[in-house]
C-alpha cells in the first residue's frame, strides 16, 4: 500500500480554481478532468477566498506572519529555559555561603 499523498503546486491549485470559476463549467467537472475530488477543489477555493495571497505557501511552510510567530515562540521558550537555569544556579551558589 502506498501511503504517500499527492502534492500539488500552488500554480496547479490556482489554475484549477480559475478553471472552476469559468462560466459554463462546474467544479465537479473541472475536478474530474484534473483527477482530483470535488471536495479538494472546494477546499482550495475556500482557502484562497479566506487567505488571499497567503494561501498555498507550500511544503509545510506557514504563511509569513505565522512562520515569524512560530520562530519567536521558539526563541522565547529557549530564553525562558536559559533564565530558569540561571535562577537555579543562583539558588545553588547562594546556599553554599
Amino acid at each position: 500500500m502506498n501511503d504517500s499523498r499527492r502534492q500539488y503546486t500552488r500554480e496547479f491549485k490556482l489554475e484549477a480554481i480559475r478553471l472552476s470559476e469559468e462560466p459554463g463549467r462546474t467544479g465537479a467537472e473541472v475536478a474530474r478532468a484534473l483527477g482530483i475530488t470535488p471536495r479538494i477543489l472546494y477546499r482550495w477555493r475556500e482557502a484562497l477566498r479566506t487567505e488571499g495571497q497567503e494561501a498555498f505557501p507550500g511544503h509545510g511552510k506557514l504563511p509569513g506572519g505565522e512562520e515569524e510567530m512560530r520562530q519567536l515562540r521558539r526563541e522565547l521558550e529557549q530564553v525562558r529555559q536559559e533564565r530558569d537555569i540561571l535562577k537555579k544556579a543562583i539558588a545553588i551558589f547562594s546556599r553554599e555561603r
